[in-house]
């Protein structure tokens, strides 16, 4: 059976530490789909074809990562495209207990789905779309925090 792993999230931006989780993923999935989500309690920052192409490019040499876009329910959309996982990174506590409650629900909403964590890797751990885009935003360097050019970030964006 193939093992097809469902990456979802907001990736607003797309950081290192969602990268990691990605390369690190790839040892264990067949394949591994990055969900770029709609999440109706965020603004998003950067537009989502933006990250969307920036996603892609940092995966252009590797087949087994495909990117798409979703506005529906996770379980959903991971059944709808034949993952039977779900892939999540983990950086602390805090992460693990969000992440454990929407993994219950998502085995409520579709029993042979498995939720798999990995820990992020300890120099990524600090890392968060939420940081990146306050630095971001008040002019700070974020290329450290990125696994793309921040130049092609911005030039899409305009």
């Amino acid at each position: 059976m193939k093992r097809t792993a469902f990456f979802p999230g907001s990736f607003d931006p797309f950081t290192k530490g969602h990268a990691d989780i990605v390369e690190r993923g790839l040892r264990v999935f067949d394949e591994i789909i990055i969900g770029i989500g709609t999440n109706t309690t965020k603004k998003r920052y950067f537009d989502i074809e933006v990250i969307d192409a920036v996603i892609k490019g940092a995966f252009k040499d590797e087949p087994r990562v495909k990117v798409v876009h979703y506005d529906d329910l996770t379980a959903k959309v991971a059944d709808d495209f034949g993952a039977n996982f779900i892939l999540r990174g983990l950086r602390n506590t805090t992460d693990f207990e969000y992440e454990n409650t929407i993994s219950q629900v998502n085995r409520q909403l579709s029993p042979e789905l498995e939720t798999v964590f990995l820990i992020t890797s300890p120099e990524l751990a600090p890392i968060s779309s939420t940081i990146v885009r306050e630095l971001h935003k008040y002019g700070a360097d974020i290329s450290g925090y990125i696994p793309y050019n921040m130049e092609k970030l911005i030039q899409k964006q305009d």
